[in-house]
């Protein structure tokens, strides 16, 4: 993930203050235990102040409204009880060259700061400080106690006390070119390492788009650059300096991530101009927080699924083979019948003995027990028969129980396949739906988690597809979904598809009264409801379809259970689907 670094910061603050300063703020909203979403209104408009301090993504920007789910955390509500109310009047950085932000708080625009909101961005110790007038903590997004810094703890009641300040150079615009080549060469190393090393204020990422603008790898040992390398690289670092000093940015997205840096060539990635900064720095960290929330999530749902499903099969295996002893029951029967039928057969001592079936009349070997005498073992074999029998009507249903929850599982299990790639936060919902509904069935346990967007009215995100002929198409994403377009989407004049026998999305094919699918659509939708299962690299898969009517929920099934009648089947072609 790229570094929010000083020149991307010196961008968004100088935007800041020209479009929202002053402003008054209105509300605070935390997101989750790395983030705060500042409400912010001026005379023309409002929008809200983003500020993170996650270990590798911390940042500042105008971003998103927050969703309408409640706020539970403490630290929003002591930043709204203190700063309520008051107008924003002041946004400065602590020291030249430092990744630290001053937002400062007055009842209004003119009068003496009442209060300061240090933001600091500085990797996994960033952190967010409400400090009042005379730099006394109030509260801190992070508290930072003795053991954890003995430099410097950050505790509320202390006084605030400003990062250690950095041994490095400060860039200079009057630096000569000889200064500069200099201080990099003295020492032989890449260009990379000697630039972070001597320099404040710089990140990987803005070196590498600096050194590459010119055609070089940043990896490149300083031994082997040549002076016209070096008188490059310097009108560069020029450009650079005179960009911060005149605030002349230009955002823009590039392939390896972004930039705010106008350079002639950058990296050879293809730019794509983002209006604002603020746009950019929203729109780039919104997605790669997404990105890294959707793949820890569905790595947790997902290997979750797979323990239970493990111990759910061995389970039914061992049912199984309780079940497959049980048929044997009437050989023991038969056995103890043969027994008595022949008692004077039996002589003492005997250890087995041959006696003739019944029906077929071939000899039948019946192990004994020397010490019992025959009418013991027969007693044993008319036990042993009645135990198995009572044994297969135990465990029938507890096998029963157990293949159905291994089928709802499945289903579970496929909805999350089928969300294999992160493209917007629909996916996000979309799994916490998936895990909501695990822990509804107690499959999990509810460790307070909180959906990103928990109100229930909002529209469900089905995927939405067209036939040739133009019909729409619905398909569940996960079992809410699926039961939700079965029950309640459906009308009497839809199709409902599913691959049969097979775990999957419900699939509606929608159609007007009076109107008709022709094969091409019914084929298009097959081919829809295949792809959405778990036969998804299969060639063809026996695909269901019938009317809603026909469908049904059993009395107390899982989410996502349905049975149906009246079906057609159709053979799908997953790997016809082009998405």
């Amino acid at each position: 993930m790229q570094t929010f670094d000083l020149t991307t910061l010196t961008a968004i603050c100088n935007e800041l203050r020209l479009w929202w300063l002053p402003s008054r703020l209105e509300q605070v909203y935390q997101r989750d235990r790395h983030t705060i979403a500042i409400a912010l209104r001026t005379v023309k408009q409002r929008g809200w102040l983003e500020i993170s301090w996650h270990p590798q993504a911390a940042h500042v920007c105008i971003g998103d409204a927050p969703p309408r789910s409640p706020d539970t955390f403490t630290f929003s509500q002591q930043l709204l009880h203190q700063l309520g109310g008051l107008a924003l009047v002041g946004i400065e950085t602590i020291a030249p060259w430092e990744r630290v932000v001053d937002l400062q708080f007055a009842r209004r625009p003119g009068e003496d700061t009442l209060y300061h909101l240090f933001v600091e961005i500085m990797g996994k110790y960033s952190n967010v400080i409400l400090t009042n007038a005379g730099k006394e903590i109030i509260t801190v997004a992070h508290q930072v106690n003795q053991k954890q810094s003995s430099v410097r703890p950050i505790l509320t009641g202390q006084t605030y006390e400003t990062p250690p300040t950095l041994t490095s150079a400060i860039p200079n615009r009057s630096e000569s070119e000889e200064r500069w080549q200099q201080r990099l060469g003295l020492v032989p190393g890449s260009i990379k390492r000697q630039l972070l090393k001597n320099y404040r204020g710089l990140s990987p990422a803005l070196i590498e788009s600096m050194v590459k603008a010119v055609g070089l790898n940043p990896d490149t040992n300083t031994d082997t650059f040549t002076q016209e390398n070096w008188q490059q690289l310097f009108q560069m670092w020029q450009q650079w300096l005179q960009i911060l000093e005149e605030r002349n940015f230009q955002p823009a997205f590039t392939d390896s991530g972004y930039t705010v840096i106008p350079w002639r060539s950058i990296n050879n990635d293809l730019l794509t101009p983002v209006k604002t900064c603020q746009d950019l720095i929203n729109g780039y960290y919104k997605n790669k927080l997404g990105q890294e929330r959707f793949s820890q999530l569905r790595h947790q749902l997902s290997q979750k699924l797979n323990n239970i499903l493990e111990k759910l099969r061995t389970k039914e295996q061992t049912f199984s083979d309780r079940l497959k002893q049980s048929d044997n029951a009437d050989d023991y029967k038969d056995k103890a019948d043969l027994l008595m039928a022949y008692l004077h057969e039996w002589k003492i001592g005997m250890q087995s003995i041959d006696l003739p079936d019944f029906e077929t009349g071939q000899p039948v070997t019946i192990p004994l027990e020397a010490d019992k005498n025959a009418i013991q073992n027969a007693q044993k074999f008319y036990k042993q028969h009645q135990k198995l029998k009572r044994a297969r009507i135990a465990v029938k249903p507890l096998l029963d129980e157990v293949k159905s929850e291994i089928e709802y599982l499945e289903q579970v299990e496929a909805a999350i396949t089928q969300i294999d790639n992160y493209q917007n936060l629909e996916d996000i919902e979309n799994l916490e739906e998936i895990r909501e509904e695990l822990i509804q069935q107690k499959y999990l346990e509810d460790l307070g988690y909180r959906r990103s967007n928990t109100n229930e009215s909002s529209r469900i995100n089905f995927y939405r597809y067209q036939t040739p002929n133009g019909f729409e198409v619905l398909v569940g994403r996960n079992n809410r979904q699926n039961d939700q377009l079965t029950f309640k989407v459906a009308g009497d004049y839809d199709l409902w598809f599913h691959a049969q026998e097979i775990p999957g999305s419900h699939v509606l094919l929608r159609l007007n009264p009076g109107a008709a699918a022709e094969e091409n659509d019914l084929q298009f939708t097959a081919n829809l409801a295949a792809y959405h299962s778990r036969a998804r690299q299969s060639d063809q898969v026996p695909v269901i379809y019938t009317q809603p009517k026909y469908v049904y929920k059993p009395k107390g099934a899982k989410p996502g259970i349905a049975i149906y009648k009246q079906e057609i089947v159709i053979w799908g072609q997953p790997t016809r689907i082009k998405l």
